[in-house]
């Protein structure tokens, strides 16, 4: 039988704090019935307005879900509620799934030969694919340009354009000096992220789309002028890129906007771990929603992010549980400092992971990050597992203390951290945090019986 998840793991699954209320809502015993669980198939009948109940059923080892009802939320209220219940040790365990839901299952399985057998051939054409280009190209004439090689080169042309005309706007900034940016700013970065769009430098359009936060620090101006030095810094670094290392030349493009498809990324030599599930936050930005999956490896000790995308109203990748590890490839995106990955192959299903991950101290964290600012100067965050830390006040600030006493502080969004003092009980804690320049972003910890709490 599959092990059973918390009621955070739960949680951490929905698409929204609304599905995680009405999730609470149908929850209750009484209104399934024709429930069980055998491996890693639950499944159960909940009754709705109508006469006929919901069918719901979950496959755990993924997990994927399915409902009857008409919900265009993935997964539903009604699958959510019914993991809730199976959390709390409500479904008994059966033999075998009803009908329907093993219907549902075989279904899966079918699809998933099917999947299987068409990545293999892919793969296979793919490679095939390849040798074929390698050859037309040793018999191809040197000057004879090809449409990608074109419109690759016609995009560098505008890129570089767009950045020497963003060194200009800079320079101008810096010497007329930064005491009209509250009053023209806004305007300003918001005709310039457009202009940037157009140049097909989308990264760094995109910085100047969120710099209204620097006024938020008493010491803004500083705070801009870092700001506008970081992003003169890319401009230069691009314009100069021959002379950059490869993996760094990598970081560059890629902060200013180029994409690197994921087929290169997945032809890139992977690592193999266990990967530990220890953090997820989804976002929603310009009508689009992000989930945000931070991994461990229990091996490597090597963080990883994975990241996933939707449009309002549809499914996030939910095939990454908090709180479990698995046994898997992941390929990372090049660059000077990797962070952002892909799961390339799994060998095996999701198991919990029944023991915090392991991680580096409060007084290991400034070395840490130094070396990762050092390697890329333009991360802005960073995920971290701090082991042996306690909650405590610095001040007015709430930090993070290690055994010397030297504190980090904790992001101002992260307020009063009653829950992780409440969990931590005034002991050593283990917290995985995202770092930023601002501060630590509390993200989970585990409690006296490791299991994972979302803060």
């Amino acid at each position: 039988m599959t092990e059973r998840w918390s009621r955070d793991q739960v949680l951490a699954l929905a698409p929204d704090a609304a599905s995680q209320k009405a999730a609470g809502g149908v929850s209750a015993p009484r209104k399934w019935s024709a429930m069980g669980v055998s491996g890693p198939a639950l499944w159960g009948e909940c009754a709705g307005s109508g006469s006929k109940p919901y069918q719901a059923c979950v496959d755990l080892s993924e997990p994927a879900y399915r409902c009857s009802c008409p919900s265009r939320k993935f997964p539903c209220k009604h699958a959510l509620g019914l993991l809730l219940l199976w959390s709390a040790d409500g479904v008994p365990p059966a033999a075998e799934p009803a009908p329907w839901a093993a219907e549902w299952f075989d279904q899966r399985a079918a699809r998933a030969e099917k999947a299987a057998e068409k990545k293999a051939a892919e793969k296979k054409a793919a490679e095939k694919k390849a040798a074929e280009k390698k050859a037309a190209e040793k018999k191809a004439e040197p000057s004879a340009a090809k449409p990608d090689e074109g419109r690759a080169r016609q995009r560098e042309e505008r890129v570089t354009a767009g950045l020497a005309e963003l060194e200009r706007w800079l320079s101008d900034q810096v010497a007329s000096g930064l005491s009209d940016a509250r009053q023209t700013g806004l305007a300003e970065w918001s005709d310039l992220a457009k202009r940037l769009v157009d140049a097909q430098a989308p990264g760094l359009a995109g910085t100047f789309s969120g710099l209204t936060r620097v006024f938020r620090d008493e010491n803004w101006p500083g705070r801009l002028l870092g700001e506008y030095a970081m992003v003169h810094l890319l401009a230069v670094a691009h314009r100069r890129a021959a002379e950059l290392p490869g993996d760094l030349r990598d970081t560059v493009r890629q902060r200013v906007g180029y994409q690197v498809p994921k087929e290169t990324v997945l032809a890139l030599p992977p690592i193999r771990d266990e990967w530990q599930v220890i953090a997820l936050r989804d976002e929603e930005r310009d009508r689009l929603l992000s989930r945000r999956v931070w991994l461990h490896g229990r091996a490597t000790g090597r963080v990883a992010l994975v990241l996933s995308f939707a449009p309002p109203g549809q499914p996030l990748d939910a095939s990454l549980v908090l709180g479990t590890r698995v046994d898997a490839d992941v390929s990372y995106y090049p660059g000077a400092a990797p962070l952002r990955a892909l799961i390339a192959d799994r060998y095996g299903a999701a198991v919990p992971a029944r023991a915090p991950a392991s991680g580096v101290t409060v007084e290991g964290v400034p070395q840490l990050i130094a070396d990762v600012l050092t390697r890329d100067p333009w991360t802005d965050s960073w995920p971290l597992v701090i082991t042996g830390a306690r909650v405590g006040r610095d001040g007015k600030e709430w930090c993070l203390l290690g055994d010397s006493g030297q504190g980090l502080r904790l992001h101002p969004s992260a307020g009063d951290p009653w829950k992780l003092i409440a969990v931590s009980g005034g002991h050593l804690v283990t917290v995985a945090v995202e770092w930023t320049p601002d501060g630590l972003r509390p993200l989970t910890t585990w409690d006296d019986n490791d299991e994972v709490v979302v803060l």
